[in-house]
């Protein structure tokens, strides 16, 4: 039985295993299923709560882990994909709820 990994770590790993992988925009461990987390997150919560769960995602990969965590670029760029996902989520929601 394999030993329980870390998210940190396994996102370390999998970096290592091959170029192809894309951490940012389509990481492997959020696309086992049929469905990707991101849209299940935003059927379960709606698009206007969605917004917040985006938000705290920016403001995680660009706070204190940004240049700790080993992979600042990577980060910022899933601060950025986080970012323009709350900005279509915003567009999509205007003139419904403010």
């Amino acid at each position: 039985m394999e030993a329980h990994v870390s998210h940190e770590e396994y996102m370390k790993q999998a970096a290592k295993q091959s170029d192809v992988i894309d951490m940012v925009n389509s990481p492997a461990h959020y696309a086992d299923s049929a469905i990707e987390t991101i849209d299940y997150i935003i059927d379960v919560l709606g698009e206007w709560e969605a917004i917040s769960y985006c938000q705290g995602n920016v403001i995680k990969y660009t706070g204190s882990r940004l240049f700790k965590k080993g992979n600042p670029i990577q980060d910022a760029e899933k601060a950025k994909w986080y970012l323009n996902k709350m900005i279509e989520l915003m567009e999509k929601t205007k003139g419904k709820n403010w």
